[in-house]
């Protein structure tokens, strides 16, 4: 009978590690998909995040920029400019949580990225151009503040990021600040209006010319006609 007893406990102990072990394949099987899909996740938003960088480069006209601002053709000239369409995309993808936070981190790590490349293409020295992207990153995260505090202020404040971010304190017609001001703005405002789905999953964004000749119109919606019964 004692042995019995035993048999049947060593059974039922046998079928409870059975069990055990099942839940634990099921579990551990659950974890591998998730982070499979996670994974797979993460990937398009990087590719989101590419693609959006680019088109901080490819759709900015650089030379207009220089032309109109009396720039000089340089790279860190390119950076500016670059930094500041990058800017406003960051301002527009940490209204999406985290995932669009996620999608920050990855257009910054592209623009260091291809900023290293082009200087490497451009023939700097390894040594300079380790000097000049530390001073990059300083001003880089320097002029994120300045452009924040400028966006959420009045004219004057944002015109002031401008002057020490972009133009590197040396500008001296006020209707290039103006012109910039301006700019910001309508850029800002329209990236708003962009669907914040389509952004994260495409990463495709336009901007608007540096010159309109109604560019206020985005800024300042025209107020609404009333007839004479008030409708």
């Amino acid at each position: 009978m004692a042995a019995l007893v035993r048999a049947v406990s060593c059974q039922t102990g046998v079928t409870q590690w059975i069990a055990a072990c099942s839940g634990l394949l099921q579990t551990t099987a659950a974890q591998g998909q998730c982070r499979r899909m996670l994974c797979g996740i993460f990937q398009k938003i990087k590719v989101a995040a590419l693609r959006m960088y680019t088109c901080c480069v490819e759709k900015t006209d650089y030379e207009e920029f220089f032309n109109r601002c009396q720039m000089p053709d340089t790279l860190n000239s390119w950076f500016l400019v670059a930094q500041l369409h990058v800017w406003m995309c960051l301002v527009r993808m940490k209204q999406e949580g985290r995932t669009g936070k996620y999608m920050c981190r990855y257009i910054v790590h592209c623009m260091w990225e291809d900023v290293e490349q082009r200087g490497k293409v451009m023939g700097i020295n390894s040594v300079a151009l380790k000097e000049d992207l530390r001073s990059m990153v300083e001003n880089f995260y320097a002029a994120l503040f300045g452009y924040d505090e400028g966006i959420l202020s009045d004219d004057h404040v944002l015109a002031a990021a401008l002057w020490r971010n972009l133009f590197n304190k040396n500008c001296e017609d006020p209707r290039h600040l103006e012109l910039l001001v301006e700019y910001v703005r309508k850029q800002v405002q329209h990236l708003d209006a962009l669907s914040g789905e389509d952004l994260l999953l495409t990463g495709e964004v336009s901007w608007r010319p540096l010159v309109e000749s109604n560019a206020r119109s985005i800024l300042k919606p025209h107020s609404p006609i009333y007839n004479d019964e008030g409708l």
